[in-house]
Protein backbone atom coordinates (compact mmCIF):
# COMPACT_ATOMS: atom_id res chain seq x y z
CA UNK A 1 0.00 0.00 0.00
CA UNK A 2 1.39 3.75 -0.94
CA UNK A 3 2.77 5.46 2.69
CA UNK A 4 0.53 8.06 4.11
CA UNK A 5 2.27 11.08 4.77
CA UNK A 6 1.52 14.31 6.17
CA UNK A 7 1.48 16.95 4.64
CA UNK A 8 3.82 20.23 4.61
CA UNK A 9 1.47 22.93 2.50
CA UNK A 10 -1.78 24.43 3.81
CA UNK A 11 -4.56 22.35 2.67
CA UNK A 12 -5.78 24.67 0.05
CA UNK A 13 -4.13 23.35 -3.62
CA UNK A 14 -4.19 26.98 -5.07
CA UNK A 15 -2.30 28.44 -1.93
CA UNK A 16 0.52 31.01 -3.06
CA UNK A 17 3.83 29.66 -3.69
CA UNK A 18 6.77 31.08 -1.16
CA UNK A 19 8.53 33.35 -2.40
CA UNK A 20 11.55 32.74 -4.38
CA UNK A 21 14.66 32.97 -1.78
CA UNK A 22 13.05 30.35 0.22
CA UNK A 23 15.40 27.73 1.62
CA UNK A 24 14.66 24.31 0.30
CA UNK A 25 16.77 21.78 1.82
CA UNK A 26 18.63 18.80 -0.69
CA UNK A 27 16.88 15.35 -0.54
CA UNK A 28 18.86 12.36 0.65
CA UNK A 29 19.90 9.41 -1.73
CA UNK A 30 16.39 8.57 -2.65
CA UNK A 31 15.24 7.22 -5.72
CA UNK A 32 12.76 8.62 -7.76
CA UNK A 33 10.61 7.72 -11.12
CA UNK A 34 8.35 9.80 -12.64
CA UNK A 35 5.50 9.23 -15.12
CA UNK A 36 4.61 11.97 -17.07
CA UNK A 37 1.82 12.56 -19.61
CA UNK A 38 2.98 15.46 -21.38
CA UNK A 39 6.61 16.58 -22.94
CA UNK A 40 6.50 20.20 -20.83
CA UNK A 41 5.74 17.80 -17.40
CA UNK A 42 9.04 15.47 -18.86
CA UNK A 43 11.07 18.66 -19.72
CA UNK A 44 10.30 20.31 -15.82
CA UNK A 45 11.24 17.32 -14.17
CA UNK A 46 14.32 16.61 -16.10
CA UNK A 47 15.39 20.19 -15.79
CA UNK A 48 14.87 19.25 -11.80
CA UNK A 49 16.89 16.03 -12.00
CA UNK A 50 19.67 18.67 -12.62
CA UNK A 51 19.08 20.91 -9.76
CA UNK A 52 21.96 20.71 -7.04
CA UNK A 53 19.33 19.78 -4.26
CA UNK A 54 18.14 16.78 -6.16
CA UNK A 55 22.55 16.09 -7.43
CA UNK A 56 22.29 12.77 -4.84
CA UNK A 57 18.77 11.29 -5.78
CA UNK A 58 18.98 8.90 -8.62
CA UNK A 59 15.79 10.08 -11.18
CA UNK A 60 14.34 8.05 -14.03
CA UNK A 61 11.92 9.87 -16.54
CA UNK A 62 9.10 7.79 -18.33
CA UNK A 63 6.09 8.89 -20.42
CA UNK A 64 2.62 6.93 -20.16
CA UNK A 65 1.40 8.60 -16.71
CA UNK A 66 -0.48 6.55 -14.31
CA UNK A 67 -1.01 3.36 -16.63
CA UNK A 68 2.44 3.40 -17.45
CA UNK A 69 3.37 3.11 -13.27
CA UNK A 70 0.95 0.48 -12.64
CA UNK A 71 2.21 -1.43 -14.73
CA UNK A 72 5.94 -0.93 -14.19
CA UNK A 73 5.37 -2.17 -10.68
CA UNK A 74 3.81 -5.33 -11.17
CA UNK A 75 7.34 -6.64 -11.91
CA UNK A 76 9.41 -4.66 -10.33
CA UNK A 77 9.94 -2.83 -6.58
CA UNK A 78 9.02 0.31 -6.41
CA UNK A 79 11.37 3.43 -5.49
CA UNK A 80 11.06 5.81 -2.52
CA UNK A 81 9.15 8.52 -4.58
CA UNK A 82 6.88 8.29 -7.69
CA UNK A 83 5.96 11.61 -9.10
CA UNK A 84 2.80 11.06 -11.51
CA UNK A 85 1.03 12.97 -14.11
CA UNK A 86 -2.68 12.41 -14.99
CA UNK A 87 -5.32 15.02 -16.37
CA UNK A 88 -8.23 13.44 -15.01
CA UNK A 89 -10.58 13.22 -11.73
CA UNK A 90 -11.98 9.79 -12.00
CA UNK A 91 -8.88 8.28 -14.00
CA UNK A 92 -6.38 9.76 -11.13
CA UNK A 93 -8.87 8.23 -8.60
CA UNK A 94 -9.01 5.05 -9.75
CA UNK A 95 -5.51 4.67 -11.00
CA UNK A 96 -4.31 5.28 -7.49
CA UNK A 97 -6.44 2.62 -6.22
CA UNK A 98 -4.90 0.15 -8.70
CA UNK A 99 -1.48 1.26 -7.86
CA UNK A 100 -1.76 0.87 -4.34
CA UNK A 101 -2.16 -2.57 -5.20
CA UNK A 102 1.58 -3.22 -6.75
CA UNK A 103 3.08 -0.50 -4.39
CA UNK A 104 5.57 -1.15 -1.75
CA UNK A 105 5.12 0.05 1.69
CA UNK A 106 7.01 3.63 2.73
CA UNK A 107 6.46 4.87 -1.12
CA UNK A 108 5.95 8.03 -1.17
CA UNK A 109 3.68 9.60 -3.80
CA UNK A 110 3.52 12.90 -5.85
CA UNK A 111 1.02 13.67 -8.06
CA UNK A 112 0.83 16.45 -10.56
CA UNK A 113 -2.56 17.17 -11.76
CA UNK A 114 -4.83 20.13 -13.35
CA UNK A 115 -7.63 20.04 -11.19
CA UNK A 116 -7.67 22.85 -8.73
CA UNK A 117 -10.45 21.27 -6.13
CA UNK A 118 -10.09 20.63 -2.46
CA UNK A 119 -12.41 17.40 -2.48
CA UNK A 120 -10.07 16.03 -4.93
CA UNK A 121 -7.14 16.78 -2.66
CA UNK A 122 -8.81 15.48 0.38
CA UNK A 123 -9.60 12.45 -1.58
CA UNK A 124 -5.86 12.38 -2.69
CA UNK A 125 -4.79 12.53 1.18
CA UNK A 126 -7.40 10.04 2.15
CA UNK A 127 -5.40 7.61 -0.28
CA UNK A 128 -2.28 8.38 0.96
CA UNK A 129 -0.53 10.51 -1.53
CA UNK A 130 2.19 12.63 0.03
CA UNK A 131 1.72 15.67 -1.89
CA UNK A 132 -0.57 17.02 -4.89
CA UNK A 133 1.01 20.18 -7.41
CA UNK A 134 -0.79 21.91 -9.54
CA UNK A 135 0.05 22.16 -12.98
CA UNK A 136 1.52 23.89 -15.19
CA UNK A 137 5.00 22.70 -13.51
CA UNK A 138 8.22 24.67 -13.46
CA UNK A 139 11.60 22.82 -12.50
CA UNK A 140 11.79 24.25 -8.83
CA UNK A 141 8.37 23.45 -8.07
CA UNK A 142 9.62 19.92 -8.72
CA UNK A 143 12.64 20.15 -6.33
CA UNK A 144 10.30 21.69 -3.77
CA UNK A 145 7.69 18.93 -3.43
CA UNK A 146 10.62 16.09 -3.62
CA UNK A 147 12.81 18.12 -1.14
CA UNK A 148 10.27 18.60 0.97
CA UNK A 149 8.87 15.12 2.04
CA UNK A 150 12.64 14.38 3.69
CA UNK A 151 12.64 17.94 4.73
CA UNK A 152 9.78 18.44 6.90
CA UNK A 153 10.14 18.31 10.43
CA UNK A 154 7.69 15.83 11.30
CA UNK A 155 8.96 13.84 7.82
CA UNK A 156 10.73 10.16 8.89
CA UNK A 157 14.13 9.70 8.13
CA UNK A 158 14.28 8.09 4.89
CA UNK A 159 17.07 5.13 6.07
CA UNK A 160 16.31 2.26 7.77
CA UNK A 161 19.51 0.38 9.44
CA UNK A 162 19.93 -3.49 9.13
CA UNK A 163 22.44 -4.75 11.83
CA UNK A 164 24.08 -8.25 11.15
CA UNK A 165 25.50 -10.19 14.01
CA UNK A 166 26.59 -13.24 14.96
CA UNK A 167 25.77 -15.54 17.54
CA UNK A 168 29.85 -16.71 18.08
CA UNK A 169 33.00 -15.35 16.40
CA UNK A 170 33.50 -17.48 13.03
CA UNK A 171 30.07 -18.32 12.25
CA UNK A 172 29.96 -16.11 8.89
CA UNK A 173 28.30 -13.25 9.49
CA UNK A 174 30.38 -10.78 8.19
CA UNK A 175 29.89 -12.85 5.13
CA UNK A 176 26.37 -13.06 5.21
CA UNK A 177 25.81 -9.55 5.78
CA UNK A 178 28.11 -8.21 2.31
CA UNK A 179 26.06 -10.88 0.35
CA UNK A 180 22.84 -9.37 2.00
CA UNK A 181 23.99 -5.99 1.25
CA UNK A 182 24.58 -7.51 -2.01
CA UNK A 183 21.54 -8.42 -2.90
CA UNK A 184 19.36 -5.26 -1.60
CA UNK A 185 21.61 -3.22 -3.70
CA UNK A 186 21.75 -5.53 -7.05
CA UNK A 187 18.52 -7.34 -6.92
CA UNK A 188 16.30 -4.94 -5.14
CA UNK A 189 17.83 -1.85 -6.70
CA UNK A 190 18.06 0.06 -3.57
CA UNK A 191 21.04 2.47 -3.04
CA UNK A 192 22.76 0.72 0.25
CA UNK A 193 25.94 0.98 2.23
CA UNK A 194 27.78 -1.44 4.28
CA UNK A 195 29.38 -0.09 7.35
CA UNK A 196 32.19 -2.67 8.61
CA UNK A 197 32.08 -1.65 12.71
CA UNK A 198 34.97 -4.03 13.12
CA UNK A 199 37.69 -1.51 13.02
CA UNK A 200 40.52 -3.69 13.77
CA UNK A 201 39.40 -6.89 11.85
CA UNK A 202 36.96 -6.13 9.47
CA UNK A 203 36.68 -7.69 5.99
CA UNK A 204 34.23 -5.94 4.16
CA UNK A 205 36.74 -4.56 2.28
CA UNK A 206 38.40 -7.63 1.18
CA UNK A 207 35.27 -9.18 0.28
CA UNK A 208 34.28 -6.01 -1.75
CA UNK A 209 37.81 -5.81 -3.16
CA UNK A 210 38.27 -2.09 -2.03
CA UNK A 211 41.27 -0.49 0.19
CA UNK A 212 40.10 3.26 0.69
CA UNK A 213 42.48 5.56 2.18
CA UNK A 214 39.47 6.35 4.77
CA UNK A 215 36.92 5.04 6.22
CA UNK A 216 34.70 4.97 9.65
CA UNK A 217 37.67 4.80 11.65
CA UNK A 218 37.96 8.86 10.80
CA UNK A 219 34.58 10.07 11.58
CA UNK A 220 34.53 7.82 14.74
CA UNK A 221 37.60 9.94 15.76
CA UNK A 222 36.31 13.07 14.70
CA UNK A 223 33.09 13.30 15.33
CA UNK A 224 32.77 17.09 15.43
CA UNK A 225 33.58 16.51 12.02
CA UNK A 226 31.12 14.41 10.81
CA UNK A 227 27.98 15.50 8.47
CA UNK A 228 26.42 14.54 5.28
CA UNK A 229 29.74 16.24 3.13
CA UNK A 230 32.26 14.37 5.24
CA UNK A 231 30.68 11.21 5.21
CA UNK A 232 30.26 10.88 1.17
CA UNK A 233 34.00 11.64 1.25
CA UNK A 234 34.85 8.51 3.26
CA UNK A 235 32.40 6.03 1.56
CA UNK A 236 33.74 3.54 -1.37
CA UNK A 237 31.57 3.28 -4.30
CA UNK A 238 31.17 -0.53 -5.14
CA UNK A 239 28.42 -0.87 -7.61
CA UNK A 240 26.07 1.56 -9.26
CA UNK A 241 23.87 1.50 -5.84
CA UNK A 242 26.29 -0.19 -3.03
CA UNK A 243 28.92 2.19 -1.19
CA UNK A 244 31.34 0.95 1.52
CA UNK A 245 32.20 2.50 4.90
CA UNK A 246 35.56 0.97 5.38
CA UNK A 247 37.56 0.03 8.82
CA UNK A 248 40.82 0.45 8.85
CA UNK A 249 41.62 -2.97 9.62
CA UNK A 250 44.79 -2.39 11.40
CA UNK A 251 46.30 -2.49 14.98
CA UNK A 252 48.25 0.55 15.29
CA UNK A 253 45.65 2.18 17.70
CA UNK A 254 43.38 0.95 20.13
CA UNK A 255 39.80 0.92 19.16
CA UNK A 256 37.87 1.40 22.90
CA UNK A 257 34.63 3.16 21.98
CA UNK A 258 31.72 4.96 24.54
CA UNK A 259 28.41 4.06 23.90
CA UNK A 260 27.14 6.53 21.56
CA UNK A 261 30.50 6.93 19.85
CA UNK A 262 28.83 5.42 16.44
CA UNK A 263 25.67 7.66 17.11
CA UNK A 264 26.47 10.88 14.83
CA UNK A 265 28.00 8.30 12.13
CA UNK A 266 24.47 5.82 12.06
CA UNK A 267 22.64 9.38 12.58
CA UNK A 268 23.79 10.77 9.10
CA UNK A 269 23.62 7.72 7.27
CA UNK A 270 19.73 7.49 8.11
CA UNK A 271 19.60 10.75 6.44
CA UNK A 272 21.01 10.21 3.23
CA UNK A 273 21.03 6.29 2.86
CA UNK A 274 17.61 4.33 2.08
CA UNK A 275 19.70 1.61 3.56
CA UNK A 276 22.01 0.64 5.93
CA UNK A 277 23.52 -2.55 6.42
CA UNK A 278 25.80 -2.80 9.98
CA UNK A 279 28.47 -5.35 10.11
CA UNK A 280 28.76 -5.56 13.94
CA UNK A 281 31.60 -7.82 15.45
CA UNK A 282 30.97 -10.04 17.71
CA UNK A 283 31.89 -8.87 21.33
CA UNK A 284 29.68 -7.28 23.98
CA UNK A 285 30.16 -3.60 24.94
CA UNK A 286 28.00 -0.47 25.38
CA UNK A 287 28.02 0.45 21.81
CA UNK A 288 27.53 -2.88 20.33
CA UNK A 289 24.41 -3.25 22.49
CA UNK A 290 23.11 0.31 21.30
CA UNK A 291 23.98 -0.68 17.91
CA UNK A 292 21.72 -3.69 17.99
CA UNK A 293 18.95 -2.17 19.83
CA UNK A 294 18.78 0.99 18.00
CA UNK A 295 18.63 -0.68 14.46
CA UNK A 296 14.93 -0.72 12.82
CA UNK A 297 15.90 -4.91 11.57
CA UNK A 298 18.15 -7.34 13.32
CA UNK A 299 19.95 -10.55 11.78
CA UNK A 300 21.44 -12.95 14.01
CA UNK A 301 23.97 -15.28 11.92
CA UNK A 302 24.45 -18.43 13.85
CA UNK A 303 25.99 -22.27 13.42
CA UNK A 304 24.08 -25.22 14.55
CA UNK A 305 25.93 -26.07 17.65
CA UNK A 306 25.10 -25.44 21.40
CA UNK A 307 27.17 -22.72 21.91
CA UNK A 308 25.66 -20.50 19.06
CA UNK A 309 22.03 -21.90 20.45
CA UNK A 310 22.59 -19.96 24.20
CA UNK A 311 23.83 -17.27 22.29
CA UNK A 312 20.66 -17.01 20.13
CA UNK A 313 18.72 -17.28 22.95
CA UNK A 314 19.88 -14.95 24.72
CA UNK A 315 20.25 -12.33 22.47
CA UNK A 316 16.76 -13.02 21.50
CA UNK A 317 15.32 -12.38 24.92
CA UNK A 318 17.36 -9.53 25.19
CA UNK A 319 16.56 -7.67 21.94
CA UNK A 320 13.05 -8.94 22.29
CA UNK A 321 12.68 -7.22 26.18
CA UNK A 322 14.43 -4.10 24.78
CA UNK A 323 12.54 -3.58 21.38
CA UNK A 324 8.82 -4.57 22.96
CA UNK A 325 7.39 -2.31 19.80
CA UNK A 326 9.53 -3.73 17.25
CA UNK A 327 9.49 -7.05 15.64
CA UNK A 328 11.36 -9.73 16.92
CA UNK A 329 14.89 -10.50 15.52
CA UNK A 330 15.53 -12.31 12.49
CA UNK A 331 18.09 -14.90 12.57
CA UNK A 332 19.50 -17.74 9.78
CA UNK A 333 21.73 -21.01 10.19
CA UNK A 334 25.00 -20.88 8.64
CA UNK A 335 27.22 -23.68 7.29
CA UNK A 336 25.10 -26.31 7.77
CA UNK A 337 26.49 -29.64 7.18
CA UNK A 338 30.01 -29.61 8.02
CA UNK A 339 31.35 -33.11 7.34
CA UNK A 340 30.92 -35.54 10.65
CA UNK A 341 30.49 -32.54 13.06
CA UNK A 342 27.83 -33.38 15.28
CA UNK A 343 25.00 -30.39 14.72
CA UNK A 344 21.34 -29.28 16.27
CA UNK A 345 18.72 -29.92 13.76
CA UNK A 346 16.95 -26.85 13.05
CA UNK A 347 13.62 -28.00 14.15
CA UNK A 348 15.24 -28.23 17.80
CA UNK A 349 16.75 -24.77 16.99
CA UNK A 350 13.67 -23.17 16.07
CA UNK A 351 12.17 -25.11 19.10
CA UNK A 352 14.45 -23.08 22.02
CA UNK A 353 13.92 -20.43 20.02
CA UNK A 354 10.24 -20.20 19.46
CA UNK A 355 11.06 -19.25 16.12
CA UNK A 356 12.37 -20.60 12.47
CA UNK A 357 15.08 -19.34 11.09
CA UNK A 358 14.81 -17.27 7.89
CA UNK A 359 17.48 -20.21 5.76
CA UNK A 360 19.36 -22.92 6.04
CA UNK A 361 22.79 -22.05 4.31
CA UNK A 362 24.86 -25.35 3.99
CA UNK A 363 28.18 -25.60 4.33
CA UNK A 364 29.90 -25.35 1.13
CA UNK A 365 33.92 -24.04 1.79
CA UNK A 366 35.08 -24.19 -1.54
CA UNK A 367 32.72 -20.82 -3.47
CA UNK A 368 32.73 -19.36 0.01
CA UNK A 369 36.34 -19.88 -0.02
CA UNK A 370 36.68 -18.84 -3.46
CA UNK A 371 34.50 -15.64 -2.99
CA UNK A 372 36.66 -14.43 -0.10
CA UNK A 373 40.41 -14.75 -1.73
CA UNK A 374 39.15 -13.46 -4.67
CA UNK A 375 37.23 -10.14 -3.08
CA UNK A 376 34.01 -11.22 -4.59
CA UNK A 377 30.47 -11.72 -3.76
CA UNK A 378 28.75 -15.04 -4.07
CA UNK A 379 26.65 -14.38 -7.44
CA UNK A 380 29.96 -12.62 -9.12
CA UNK A 381 31.41 -16.52 -8.42
CA UNK A 382 28.67 -18.58 -9.77
CA UNK A 383 24.95 -16.65 -10.90
CA UNK A 384 22.78 -19.60 -10.16
CA UNK A 385 23.75 -21.11 -6.93
CA UNK A 386 21.68 -21.88 -4.34
CA UNK A 387 22.67 -19.57 -1.38
CA UNK A 388 21.84 -16.14 -3.75
CA UNK A 389 18.19 -16.83 -3.55
CA UNK A 390 18.36 -17.43 0.31
CA UNK A 391 20.37 -14.21 0.04
CA UNK A 392 17.89 -12.21 -1.87
CA UNK A 393 15.46 -13.62 1.02
CA UNK A 394 16.84 -12.29 3.88
CA UNK A 395 17.26 -8.98 1.66
CA UNK A 396 13.76 -8.81 1.38
CA UNK A 397 13.00 -9.52 5.02
CA UNK A 398 14.81 -7.25 6.39
CA UNK A 399 14.22 -4.50 3.73
CA UNK A 400 10.07 -5.11 4.32
CA UNK A 401 10.09 -6.11 0.91
CA UNK A 402 8.58 -9.79 1.45
CA UNK A 403 6.63 -10.46 -1.76
CA UNK A 404 9.09 -11.60 -4.49
CA UNK A 405 8.02 -9.72 -8.05
CA UNK A 406 8.43 -11.89 -10.66
CA UNK A 407 9.17 -11.22 -14.05
CA UNK A 408 6.31 -11.33 -16.78
CA UNK A 409 7.32 -14.74 -18.56
CA UNK A 410 7.10 -15.10 -22.47
CA UNK A 411 7.28 -17.72 -24.99
CA UNK A 412 10.82 -18.13 -24.78
CA UNK A 413 10.82 -18.84 -20.87
CA UNK A 414 11.52 -22.49 -20.95
CA UNK A 415 14.25 -22.13 -23.27
CA UNK A 416 16.09 -19.22 -21.38
CA UNK A 417 15.91 -21.54 -18.28
CA UNK A 418 17.58 -24.48 -19.88
CA UNK A 419 20.08 -22.33 -21.70
CA UNK A 420 20.45 -20.92 -18.25
CA UNK A 421 21.01 -24.11 -16.69
CA UNK A 422 23.33 -25.07 -18.69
Amino acid sequence: MISYARQTHEEQPDAAPPPAEEHIAPAPRVSVQAFCETVETAAAVQAAGEDRRLGKAHLKIQMGGMAAATEAYRSAPTPNVIVLESDGRNDLLGGLDQLATVCDAGTRVVVIGRINDVTLYRELVRRGVSDYVLAPVGAIDVVRSICNLFSAPEAKAVGRIIAVVGAKGGVGASTISHNVAWAIARDLAMDAVVADLDLAFGTAGLDYNQDPPQGIADAVFSPDRVDTAFIDRLLSKCTDHLSLLAAPATLDRVYDFGTDAFDAVFDTLRSTMPCIVLDIPHQWSGWTKRALIGADDILIVAAPDLANLRNTKNLFDLLKAARPNDRPPLYCLNQVGVPKRPEIAAAEFAKAIESQPIVSIPFEPQIFGSAANNGQMIAEISANHKSIEMFLQIAQRLTGRSETKKQKSSLLSPLIDKLRGK
